[in-house]
């Protein structure tokens, strides 16, 4: 997760001050070394000039057995000088004396030093892994031969000890201090500047007062989601759609209770436009625009309107349908009656309009005998015209019984019954010559409708697909898609109800509704 804005200048901030600290320390021990080396340098190359020019170290050394007293020399202009050592060697560098019992009759180290050919010498000598600043002055004898070398060293400070011991030059410090601030923090704010789009806080800050005041005030649903399917952001009309809790920004969308539909469509494991999603009796549409890096916005519209319009439309439409299917069935019989009117089979014509009464009267007296409910009584006496006109047969079960339901459960039974035989009818298109419907309806403690056909049934592996994502029959069969079945298993599941589907020589549509919503 990337670091909030106050902490990137903290961070940058704390940068910014070691690399300052860190360079003003490298400052400090370079400038410490050079002092270092040019003081220390020049005393070094003092005391061994004065020791090699005293008279005592030069007669001792011309002759080879009488060199008892050159120690004492030696240690004198050490204690003298502070140096950490001085050493005097003979004229082919063997070490006569030093403060190092260790070192006395082996080769001084020289490195790049020009003793040997009689100049003196000021610089670094390695001696065993330790660095000394050295000075080396030969020793001339009464010949003008070399006859010795003085040797006077200090070890070189290391890092720690630079640092203590450098110059103080506050003049210097703060100068380079003062650049070194200025220019991070002038990469500093060029960076803020580069996030932030090159906006200033107060503009930042009516930004959001912007988006605040846009995300609240449109009619349609915003909602936002990260990378991990957190929700990020949702405004009002969202939280109103999907019936999200107050503390839904910051949790996962798989901890808010949706149904899998509607989880499916935020997370994106359904993608599409316009995708449709049931919420607690509303009709939702969906667009999901995901965004790289970021996660994704999710924008919803509610259609709960729309479609109770569009249900409104298509009963009209049944309606009309079963009017014209009156009509067309009244207008064959008309023909037929005045055919014949004109053949004179008066005695024929008799029993054509006796039979035809009997068979209208019989299917009204049945359907109002077993069925209570006037409007649910009137959906299966029109179904049954239009099923005829499509040459399909609609038969009650010979158990159907429902008593008298209150007007919101009337409502509800015919929308469920309405959508079930309009499916089987779709589904019977195209059938063989045996083509029906049968319903079945009873009332206990709730209202169970039942609806068989003679149809091809349905796939077992699209059983529970058809109520999930709103399948039809025909969607089933390669078609449109349609709310019919998704519609009927909301309104079920908010009576308390269910529905489900079974194969028995076709499809067999069960759905139950609570007497209590």
């Amino acid at each position: 997760m990337r670091a909030s804005l106050s902490r990137q200048l903290l961070g940058w901030q704390l940068v910014i001050i070691f690399v300052l600290l860190a360079s003003i320390a490298v400052f400090s021990v370079a400038q410490s070394d050079s002092a270092f080396r040019a003081t220390e340098g020049r005393r070094m190359l003092s005391v061994a000039e004065d020791l090699a020019a005293t008279n005592g170290v030069r007669v001792n050394l011309a002759e080879p057995y009488s060199r008892d007293l050159l120690p004492i020399f030696a240690e004198s202009a050490r204690s003298l000088s502070g140096a950490d050592h001085v050493i005097i060697a003979d004229g082919r560098g063997t070490v006569l004396t030093s403060p190092d019992p260790g070192q006395r009759g082996h080769p001084l180290p020289l490195g790049e030093s020009t003793v040997l050919a009689g100049k003196a010498w000021v610089g670094e000598v390695d001696d065993n892994g330790v660095g000394s600043l050295v000075a080396h002055v030969p020793v001339i004898g009464d010949d003008a031969r070399i006859i010795g070398i003085v040797a006077a060293g200090r070890e070189t400070p290391d890092v720690l000890q630079g640092v203590r011991e450098a110059p103080q030059n506050p003049l210097a410090l703060l100068a380079f201090a003062t650049v070194l601030g200025i220019a991070g923090s002038v990469l500093l704010a060029r960076r803020v500047k580069r996030q932030t789009l090159g906006l200033e806080p107060q503009e930042i800050t009516r930004l959001v007062e912007h988006r605040e005041a846009l995300l609240h005030g449109i009619r349609e649903g915003v909602l936002g989601v990260d990378q991990q399917n957190r929700i990020t952001l949702v405004n009002d009309q969202a939280r109103a759609l999907l019936s999200l809790p107050d503390d839904a920004v910051g949790r996962p969308i798989d901890e808010l209770g949706l149904n899998d539909r509607a989880r499916d469509v935020l997370t994106g494991r359904a993608d599409g436009v316009d995708q449709i999603v049931l919420r607690r009796g509303r009709v939702v549409v969906l667009n999901r625009v995901p965004i790289s890096s970021v996660g994704a916005v999710v924008t919803m519209r509610d259609r709960t309107e729309l479609v109770d319009l569009r249900r409104e439309l298509d009963a009209n439409r049944a309606v009309t349908d079963t009017l014209r299917a009156q009509a067309h069935e009244f207008s064959n019989r008309l023909h037929t009656i005045s055919g014949l009117i004109e053949l004179g089979e008066h005695e024929e014509l008799q029993r054509y309009v006796e039979r035809v009464n009997h068979t209208r009267q019989q299917w009204h007296d049945e359907v109002t005998a077993r069925v209570g409910d006037a409007s649910t009584a009137a959906l299966l006496i029109a179904k049954a015209s239009l099923a005829a006109e499509r040459g399909v047969g609609l038969r009650l079960h010979e158990g159907a019984r429902l008593g008298e339901v209150d007007e919101q459960l009337s409502s509800d039974l015919v929308t469920v019954l309405g959508n079930l035989v309009d499916n089987a009818l779709d589904a019977l298109e195209g059938g063989g010559a045996e083509r029906w419907i049968e319903v079945d309806l009873r009332h206990d403690d709730e209202v169970t409708v039942v609806v068989r056909d003679s149809g091809p049934g349905v796939a077992p592996e699209i059983v529970e697909e058809v109520f999930r994502h709103g399948f039809t029959t025909k969607a089933a069969r390669g078609g449109d898609r349609g709310l019919g079945l998704a519609l009927t298993r909301q309104i079920c599941r908010r009576r308390g109800g269910s529905v489900r589907v079974s194969n028995e020589r076709g499809a067999v549509f069960t759905a139950r509704l609570g007497a209590a919503r």
